[in-house]
């Protein structure tokens, strides 16, 4: 079937324009630029299906690099169905997850299952890292790099107890991995010296106030750093999860291209949103692992991603019940839902003058696509997946548990008011949600890499 998108404007690879685009199947068949009168639709589009698209604006699916969609083992926060359906509803079409479920994704036929499982009930398309672990290195090596983002590394201890903590695992990760190595940088030794002294200070559960105090600065410096060095000295490929300091953002290069970076970052919406004076009115809504921290780390972050220290926009999406966030720094769990907002939350800085709405195309849909290799996504071209969504720039999205998807209904954002809505969001040429209704499931596809 073919479709024809009418009349949007459409931000891709750098540029603003009014055009329509043409879907034939799961993909794009052509661009047109210009304001298309119904009288002048050329012959290849004349018995499409026609999508006015007059005021609203058209952007490459979003594709976020790290989600926790909690399958398997941990389903009663959220699954690949559940997360997934919120991620289409805030205009992501393409997730990579993330390996600390249970039983953890850390061999072939742990991530063999989430494929095959993310192909029966997924509404987005998917990929899935593995985890490493002390000991498996070997077994991950010989993975096929076209079906796996990387290996993740948790080099802090977070949700899952996955850390990895022999030196001569992590030398054997950097030294020898044939793909992509992603790690989760905090220093255990560094927090486990603050959480005793907060603990000391304060008892067994210290205010959430301490959570940036405990999983520190410097924490997340000493780590970061001293992976920079281990990759540069292996020449590894390394991709550093969710940076949340300023000093972090000080260790990255901004004068490469990133095709010629073999070391990138990525930056997640909460610590490009909150500060650290957001504790007081949000409290354990916005504990995450790194924590959000100080009103300079935020304006660091943001300008390294400006300046392009920083590559690409993610979320982290991490989906907790609303029991399990009860408690102070060390009780309540870290994490939270964002998969369904992070695009209107980037369109909203990009409001307040922040950046460009071709930076937000940039940094969420066209580089991870670059970074990670994808083929035929993150960008509208002729012959890419039609993986597309249209943002309503008239229409203000309010937030509340009424329109919350994620299984675990809550949202940091709650009570907020976005200056936009997505509208529609199409995965492989079909229109899977729409004004706030999901149409039918579409035909998902794993996510491959040109490797």
């Amino acid at each position: 079937m073919k479709q024809l998108l009418l009349n949007a404007q459409i931000t891709n690879e750098g540029k603003t324009f009014f055009g329509s685009v043409l879907i034939d199947g799961e993909r794009i068949a052509a661009i047109y630029q210009g304001i298309m009168p119904l009288t002048k639709i050329p012959e290849e589009a004349r018995n499409a299906q026609i999508e006015n698209c007059e005021g609203l604006w058209l952007f490459p699916g979003v594709i976020d690099d790290q989600v926790h969609f909690r399958d398997p083992g941990l389903t009663h926060k959220g699954d690949i169905e559940s997360e997934s359906r919120a991620a289409i509803a805030g205009g992501v079409t393409s997730f990579m997850d993330m390996p600390n479920t249970n039983p953890a994704t850390t061999s072939y036929d742990a991530l063999m299952w989430k494929r095959d499982h993310a192909h029966e009930v997924s509404w987005a398309n998917y990929a899935f890292f593995v985890g490493g672990t002390n000991s498996n290195a070997d077994s991950l090596f010989s993975l096929d790099p076209k079906i796996i983002p990387g290996i993740k590394l948790f080099l802090g201890a977070s949700t899952g107890n996955m850390l990895v903590d022999r030196r001569e695992a992590v030398e054997t990760f950097f030294a020898e991995s044939p793909h992509l190595i992603a790690i989760h940088s905090e220093s255990e030794e560094i927090i486990r010296r603050n959480r005793a002294l907060y603990v000391e200070r304060y008892g067994e559960d210290p205010p959430i106030t301490c959570h940036p105090l405990i999983r520190s600065d410097e924490a997340c410096y000493r780590c970061t750093s001293e992976a920079l060095d281990r990759a540069t000295k292996y020449g590894t490929r390394l991709h550093v999860l969710h940076l949340s300091t300023a000093r972090e953002v000080a260790l990255f290069r901004h004068d490469l291209p990133l095709k010629e970076k073999h070391i990138t970052s990525e930056v997640c919406v909460h610590h490009l949103w909150f500060t650290d004076q957001d504790y007081a009115r949000l409290g354990t809504r916005i504990k995450w692992n790194p924590a959000i921290k100080t009103e300079a780390d935020r304006q660091a972050l943001r300008q390294g991603l400006i300046d392009g220290a920083l590559d690409i926009v993610a979320t982290d999406h991490a989906p907790h019940l609303w029991q399990e966030k009860e408690g102070g720094a060390l009780k309540a769990a870290s994490g939270g839902p964002l998969v369904q907002y992070s695009l209107l939350v980037m369109l909203q800085l990009a409001d307040q003058g922040l950046w460009s709405r071709e930076l937000v195309g940039d940094k969420m849909c066209h580089r991870p696509s670059d970074l990670f290799s994808l083929q035929e996504r993150g960008y509208i071209r002729p012959g890419y997946y039609a993986d597309l969504v249209l943002i309503n720039p008239r229409e203000n999205t309010e937030v509340n548990k009424e329109g919350i998807v994620s299984r675990c209904g809550w949202s940091p954002f709650e009570g907020y008011s976005f200056h936009h809505s997505v509208e529609s969001t199409y995965v492989n040429g079909q229109r899977a949600y729409h004004k706030g209704i999901f149409e039918a499931r579409p035909s998902v596809k794993p996510l491959s890499f040109n490797r």
